[in-house]
């Protein structure tokens, strides 16, 4: 898991929701192609938990046969249960995944006692190392920074995505007295230029999946202490991500995906497309980051 741009990827699917699988192949070899490090597949912009059960596995082989073993794959295994968790591990048996990807459950606010208790169990029973997702804008509920010190301590417990910079720069300065090999995913995007000097040196967003030249400009000047070049290049990435927001998020994120050249829905079924003055302010942002 070396230092750099990890993107979760987007999951694309037909009108029936059935998978398009050389969308996601070709996506899987761009960002490998741009420089990605790792990629996380069916994460929340992967739209895990809208995605089929029937298109679940294939989804993930898709990937990990795309990728070829030219950098980790990731995988998501969210849902509300430990026992419907290792349903989703166990089904992905087989596959050259270098770990899966699990948020606290989503139906039900938790204690911290019962979040070590959940990814202790998943993490026991799982043939393949957990890395731990802090998502409390979904999931209502935080992984604090003494739960997370304590479960690091599993091994079988490789790592945590989150966006807490106080968190993640917390976990960072201690891991080296329980588990130096313990990775932290930082995902604050507003902020991956400054935590980058904090050491938080690996980076996980959605928002990668969509903008591969700039990732490695931003990237490639954090690397060389370019802080100047970095900051402009992240503020491109804001730039999109921005507008993203003003139209919604996943219609966005979906129509710039096809304006890229990768077909499919990559929103929940139920979101509705954009206007065409929504298409257009989408598609005049494309073009002045020239991405299109």
């Amino acid at each position: 898991m070396k230092p750099g741009f990890y993107p979760a990827l987007g999951t694309p699917l037909d009108e029936m929701g059935n998978l398009v699988a050389a969308s996601l192949a070709r996506h899987v070899e761009d960002q490998i192609q741009g420089g990605a490090s790792g990629l996380l597949v069916m994460g929340s912009m992967g739209i895990q938990a809208q995605v089929k059960n029937s298109e679940y596995v294939k989804t993930a082989r898709v990937a990990v046969e795309a990728a070829n073993g030219a950098c980790p794959v990731m995988v998501g295994v969210m849902d509300n249960a430990v026992a419907r968790v290792l349903d989703r591990i166990d089904s992905l048996r087989g596959l050259d995944i270098s770990g899966v990807v699990a948020t606290t459950p989503y139906y039900f606010a938790m204690s911290q006692a019962e979040v070590i208790r959940f990814f202790e169990r998943v993490a026991d029973a799982s043939p393949f190392p957990v890395y731990m997702y802090d998502l409390p804008s979904v999931t209502q509920t935080k992984i604090a920074a003494d739960t997370c010190l304590r479960l690091m301590a599993h091994p079988n417990i490789a790592g945590i995505k989150t966006g807490n910079l106080e968190t993640a720069r917390r976990i960072e300065r201690a891991k080296h007295a329980v588990d130096p090999d313990f990775v932290v995913l930082f995902s604050g995007l507003d902020v991956f230029d400054a935590a980058y000097g904090y050491g938080l040196t690996r980076q996980l967003d959605g928002m990668f999946a969509c903008t591969t030249p700039i990732n490695a400009r931003l990237y490639d000047s954090l690397a060389a202490g370019d802080r100047r070049a970095a900051s402009e290049a992240l503020d491109r990435i804001l730039l999109l991500r921005d507008t993203f927001m003003r139209v919604g998020v996943f219609a966005g994120f979906s129509y710039a995906m096809n304006a890229l050249g990768f077909p499919g829905n990559f929103a929940p079924d139920y979101t509705p497309p954009l206007s065409a003055e929504q298409q257009d302010e989408v598609r005049q942002c494309l073009k002045q980051l020239k991405l299109i």
